[in-house]
Order: structure tokens, then sequence, then C-alpha cells
């Protein structure tokens, strides 16, 4: 939802753009008053979320965008991220940590498990136009 305290990005579908909206998120809080500690969660929550964004949802198509919309209250800072996935219909579960350093799963499934770490409050949601979003909410305090 766009309004006067919005910012929207459209990036390309490749791997790195995300740092682009990791430096506007940071920008964006650093003038709303976030601590460093909150821009730095913010900042890998939005990162991991454009490139599973890219990864899974747009499925590295090159043709793909990711769209991230930014937004904030006097307390809050919130950011969607859009692709043309489909989502999961059933949330895949924490990593086995235990099990990813004895080598016996992938490295695999800890950008979610970060994004749920870091943040507030997110919300992964199919939207049947238009694709995929992952909605994060990160309050200052």
């Amino acid at each position: 939802m766009m309004n006067q305290k919005s910012v929207e990005l459209s990036l390309p579908n490749v791997v790195g753009y995300e740092r682009i909206a990791m430096g506007c998120s940071e920008t964006f809080a650093k003038n709303l008053g976030f601590s460093p500690e909150r821009i730095e969660d913010l900042k890998t929550a939005v990162a991991e979320a454009c490139l599973n964004a890219m990864t899974h949802g747009n499925k590295m198509k090159s043709d793909a965008r990711v769209v991230v919309v930014m937004n904030h209250t006097d307390d809050s800072f919130q950011v969607e991220v859009w692709d043309r996935g489909e989502g999961f219909e059933q949330f895949p579960g924490d990593p086995d940590i235990d099990k990813v350093i004895n080598q016996m799963d992938p490295v695999m499934g800890f950008g979610l498990f970060l994004i749920r770490k870091l943040v507030d409050q997110v919300e992964f949601n199919r939207i049947d136009s238009k694709g995929h979003v992952v909605k994060m909410v990160v309050r200052k305090n």
C-alpha cells in the first residue's frame, strides 16, 4: 500500500541487487531514528526476503522483478517483498541445526528462520493475481 510515507523499489531478479534494498532500508530506518542494532536486523531480514523472492519465488527468471515496498509509522518500519511465485502451502519449518553442522542436511532454510527471528511480525501470503508477498514489521525497540 503506497502513501506519502512509502518507498517502492523494483529490482531486477539478479542476486546482488538485494543490496540496494538493504541500503535503502538502512537509510530510511536511520532517518526514522532506529537503533543500529534494529537497523542490522532489518537489513538482514530484507536481504533474506529479497534473495528468497529471487531464487525460490521467481526461480531466477531473468525477466521477473522483485518489488520492495517500505513504509513506517512512528514506532515501526514495514517492508513488503513481492515476487511472482506461488509461495508455499505449508511453512517449511526451521532447519535442524545439528544435522546441518554434522553435514547430514544441506545448508538451506535459514533465510526464513532468520527473518522470523529478526523481525517483530512476519506474514507469508499468496496473492492470486500478483504472486507472493512477505510482509515484515520491525519496531524501534
